[in-house]
This record gives structure tokens, C-alpha cells and sequence, in this order.
């Protein structure tokens, strides 16, 4: 059983949360599931994956986008049941929420919102019967045989997330413990791992009403009917909730039952993609984030396309009216392999994207790194603050566990490709010496300023 003092989180995905998803061929298959699935509303959308969550298929959260995580999760639930194409039947739909149901009944999942910290989150109170208050003001819920304790809390932001973050991840040699993953972002962290007998998960918020967070232990013993319990935790969190709770879940139709017709599926009207600014009005980024458009806008301003270059991947764009600022320097030599890497990249939706700075791993002609959709021409940069390569392939899904973006592997465009593209726009890149090794918050301070969202207009 799990000390109380090793518990650092919640873990029924560390497996997924470690693997590497390399971008996969197109699928005719997917395509056509794709397109089956965004005709649905968005509530079915989304308890169409929670109930694969419940079975057990699907180690992400339910967000109503579909892509090959959901796609592989549809076709484990159909094996043996019929053709692998993603999609599912009304009478395969039907198994699939009784499935689900039965499951949630036995664990007795529903989310609350704790009054003592304000965090909305799912519990399962047959499985963790036992509640109490802890010491520091917060809310846990336990297992009467003790082996699982989901703690949830709240405070004050008195210290910098980093700072916190920074105490997570360090080596205790009083305690055996392996951390297997870990993510920090402006807002929010998460630091996952296993002890000898264990599995942990942390995930730590930062908003306006201070630190908001949960953690979970559980025993190895009970992995394998826990896991999908934690993913479905996770995937119901909400550190500053807004609005009432969810409504629950639509049941679907009985097989043979009148079909209802479907909102059509809009099509998107605009791809996002990042650039780096590298000279008066001009802007280094990806073709995967510029080609074909019918507009090109950097941040607010009207943006035209002067050159691109199909063998790199690189694409650069004029911007009238935009300043220079400054141009970040070009590192010498490739980073080695494994080298730590820092993306800083744009994250969320049209109406709110948001500046953020990844972790990265080199690897080879790719960098590993949690990017998403609208991530090409992302700029990567070494722990030195150097300019070190270019995103160029755009992720094709929105992959989430537990809600947490995977590592995974993204092609760039490496220091060759980029000082070749500079140099034919007249561009010539200043060579940057090497120093000591920056902190990510650093390295974001000194090129963010110099790192600029871009729209596509379709």
C-alpha cells in the first residue's frame, strides 16, 4: 500500500502519457470516420468517447474532436464485432452506452463540485467511500481497504508554480519513486510516475482564485480495473468552474428506432500555424501553416507569402508594419541527439490563443514535444537561447491524455535549412555564441517577443 507521503498525483495513464505517437499515414478510413463523427451534435461526440473511457478503450479526455486516438479506441471496442472502419453502428452505439453505464453504476461516478476548495470533479464514491477533510483545508476520498486516496485541494498562490513544480520532480532519497512524466506550463503543471507497489498522478492549476489542484495514489494491485477510473477523474476536472455542472450524458436510440438528422458538420475556415519573426517586416515559419490560403494574417496584420521552399518545409512571409525586435540567433551545428530542446509555440482556439513554452527532446530530423494542432512553425530553441530549428509538419489531431498534451514526434526544419531560407531572402542570420544553460522561463523571455501566431484563411 502507498504511503500517504509518496502520493504525488493521480496515475491510471502513465503508460499513455509516456508513449511516443509518431504521425501516422493518412487512412482513408480515418478520413471517413472523421467526417461521420463531426456530423454528430457535440454532447453525443463527447459521451460517445466518456463511454469509451468507462470501457476501457480510450486513455484521453472526451473533448468531441475526433482523431486517431479515437479512432483506434472505436475499433478496439468493435473487435469482434464488426468491420474496422471507426464507426459505429446504432446497435454497436447502444452496447457501447449500456457497456459504459454498467461501469459507472459499479463505480458510482458522479461529479460534484467540493465546496471546501471549489474544484468540480468526478468521484467515484462506491469505490472511495470514505471522505474526510485534510489537515491543509481541502477534500479526500478513500478506499476502505486504503489502497486508493484521491486528495484535492486549494490555496493561495504564495510562491511561483515553477517553484512547486520544481519540489515535485525532485529526487527524495527517502522515498522510492520514479517520475515517468512531467509538463509545465504558465498555468498549470502535471508530474506523473509509479513507486515500487504504486501509481501517482499530480496535476496543479494557477488561476485568479489562487492554486487549485488534485492528486492521486492508488496500488498496482488494483491497475487493471482502476486505470479507465482515473482517466474518466481526470478527464472530469475543473480547477475554476464556470456555469452549472454537465448535463449528463444522452442516451442513444435503440436500434431500429427513427433516426434523428444531425446539425451538418461546418467546415473550418481558418489553420493557425506560429512564426518567428527574423527581420524588418519579415516572417520565417512553415508551408504546412501557409499554403494554400486565400489570407494570411500575423496576429492582427494583413501578412503575403514571398517565398517557399518545398524540400525544407520553410515558407517566409512579408508583413507590413511589423517590427523587428530581436532577432534571435542562429546556433552553429545540429543539436545532438537527445539534446534538450525548448518550443515555444500558440496554443487554443481562434479567439484565444495563448503564448506557450514546451519541453522538447531532438530527434534526429524531428523534435519530441507536447504540440497540437496550429503548432507548424513552431521555433525550437537550445538551452543556450539558441535558434536551433523550425516546426514544420502541423500535428493532424488533438491528442489529450487526461487532458494533458503526449510528447510526440514533430519534423523540423534544422539549422542548415533555416540559414539556406534566410540567406536567399537576404536575411543573414547572426550566429549566437554558446553560453550557459537558461531556464525555460528565460529562454521564453528573451525570443517570445520575436514568436508570432499566424492565421490561414481557407
Amino acid at each position: 500500500m502507498l504511503k500517504v507521503s509518496s502520493w504525488i498525483g493521480i496515475a491510471g495513464v502513465l503508460a499513455c502519457l509516456n508513449v511516443v505517437q509518431a504521425q501516422q499515414p493518412a487512412d482513408p478510413r480515418l478520413a471517413a470516420a472523421t467526417q461521420s463523427f463531426s456530423a454528430l451534435p457535440e454532447a453525443e461526440r463527447k459521451a460517445i468517447q466518456s463511454d469509451l473511457i468507462w470501457t476501457g478503450h480510450l486513455n484521453s479526455a472526451a473533448t468531441g474532436n475526433f482523431g486517431p486516438l479515437t479512432f483506434r479506441a472505436v475499433n478496439g471496442f468493435k473487435a469482434g464485432r464488426g468491420q474496422p472502419d471507426g464507426q459505429l453502428t446504432p446497435a454497436e452505439r447502444q452496447e457501447l452506452a449500456r457497456l459504459a453505464k454498467t461501469a459507472r453504476d459499479a463505480a458510482g461516478f458522479a461529479v460534484i463540485t467540493d465546496q471546501p476548495t471549489g474544484v468540480r470533479i468526478g468521484i467515484p464514491q462506491k469505490l472511495l467511500p470514505k471522505r474526510e477533510a485534510t489537515p491543509t483545508g481541502g477534500s479526500r476520498w478513500q478506499s476502505a481497504d486504503g489502497k486508493i486516496t484521491l486528495d484535492v485541494s486549494a490555496g493561495p498562490a504564495t510562491e511561483p508554480l515553477q517553484a512547486i513544480f520544481e519540489r515535485a520532480i525532485a529526487v527524495n532519497p527517502n522515498i522510492q519513486r520514479k517520475v515517468t512524466y512531467k509538463l509545465l506550463q504558465p498555468s498549470f503543471f502535471v508530474v506523473a510516475g509509479e513507486t515500487p507497489t504504486g501509481k501517482f498522478f499530480r496535476r496543479q492549476a494557477l488561476g485568479p482564485s489562487g492554486l487549485r489542484g488534485f492528486s492521486v495514489g492508488y496500488d498496482k494491485g488494483v491497475a487493471a480495473t482502476f486505470d479507465k477510473v482515473v482517466t474518466a477523474i481526470a478527464d472530469s476536472f475543473e480547477p475554476f468552474p464556470s456555469g452549472a455542472p454537465p448535463a449528463p450524458a444522452p442516451t442513444p436510440a435503440a436500434p431500429g428506432a427513427p433516426a434523428v438528422a444531425a446539425a451538418p458538420a461546418q467546415p473550418a475556415t481558418e489553420r493557425f500555424g506560429v512564426g518567428l519573426v527574423v527581420g524588418k517586416e519579415l516572417v520565417l515559419t512553415a508551408r504546412a501553416a501557409v499554403d494554400p490560403c486565400k489570407g494570411l494574417k500575423v496576429g492582427t496584420r494583413p501578412a503575403k507569402l514571398r517565398a517557399q521552399d518545398q524540400a525544407s518545409g520553410l515558407a517566409l512571409l512579408d508583413v507590413p508594419g511589423l517590427a523587428s525586435g530581436a532577432v534571435p540567433g542562429l546556433r552553429d551545428a545540429a543539436p545532438a541527439v537527445k539534446e534538450a530542446v525548448v518550443v515555444l509555440a500558440y496554443d487554443g482556439t481562434a479567439t484565444a490563443r495563448t503564448a506557450v513554452a514546451l519541453p522538447g527532446e531532438v530527434m534526429s530530423d524531428a523534435v519530441l514535444a507536447p504540440l497540437q494542432p496550429g503548432g507548424a512553425g513552431s521555433p525550437v530553441f537550445d538551452r543556450q537561447g539558441r535558434l536551433a530549428g523550425l516546426v514544420t509538419a502541423n500535428p493532424s489531431d488533438k491528442a489529450l491524455i487526461a487532458g494533458v498534451a503526449p510528447q510526440r514526434n514533430h519534423a523540423i526544419a534544422g539549422v542548415v535549412q533555416l540559414k539556406a531560407m534566410l540567406e536567399k531572402a537576404d536575411a543573414k542570420p547572426a550566429a549566437a555564441a554558446m553560453g550557459g544553460e537558461l531556464s525555460t522561463g528565460a529562454i521564453a523571455e528573451a525570443a517570445g517577443k520575436s514568436v508570432v501566431p499566424i492565421a490561414c484563411g481557407l
